[in-house]
């Protein structure tokens, strides 16, 4: 898992591009976007906190108003196979899985377990990860296993 602080810097980091920079365009540089960073920064740190170290809930909570948040759209959050090495990926990946979605491609099983989609199938051929009924590996099988190899 990543550190707390490789967590704070990202999530400060895609708030300010997706939220606190047009703010302060739209604003025209007005004073209050800086004291919104430094809310943004405190809170950042509490986020971090509870995705890491709080309960289940607390943390399941604080995932999916995030990523609601910082990736909005009509669609399933669905993202790239390289967000989930980021500090956030890693940390969804361990503490609720995948948040939008029961099960996953074995591409992105691999992407969340940091192992390629061969090691991911071979994983499921020997029985270490079960197949979801509708193709794919379960989401809540893929945090359960990056948490046995965390404990």
């Amino acid at each position: 898992m990543p550190t707390e602080r490789e967590l704070v810097e990202q999530i400060v980091r895609l708030l300010d591009v997706r939220l606190l920079d047009p703010l302060e365009i739209l604003l025209d540089g007005d004073d209050s976007v800086a004291a919104m960073r430094e809310v943004v920064r405190a809170r950042a740190r509490r986020w971090a906190d509870v995705m890491r170290n709080g309960d289940d809930q607390a943390a399941t909570r604080t995932v999916v108003r995030l990523v609601a948040t910082l990736y909005p759209g009509d669609r399933a959050f669905d993202p790239p196979l390289e967000w989930w090495r980021t500090p956030l990926g890693q940390v969804v990946a361990v503490r609720v899985g995948h948040p939008a979605a029961a099960s996953v491609s074995l591409a992105t099983a691999g992407a969340m377990l940091g192992i390629t989609r061969q090691g991911v199938h071979d994983l499921v051929r020997r029985g270490k990860l079960p197949r979801h009924p509708d193709g794919g590996v379960p989401s809540a099988a893929i945090r359960d296993r990056l948490r046995a190899a965390s404990a």
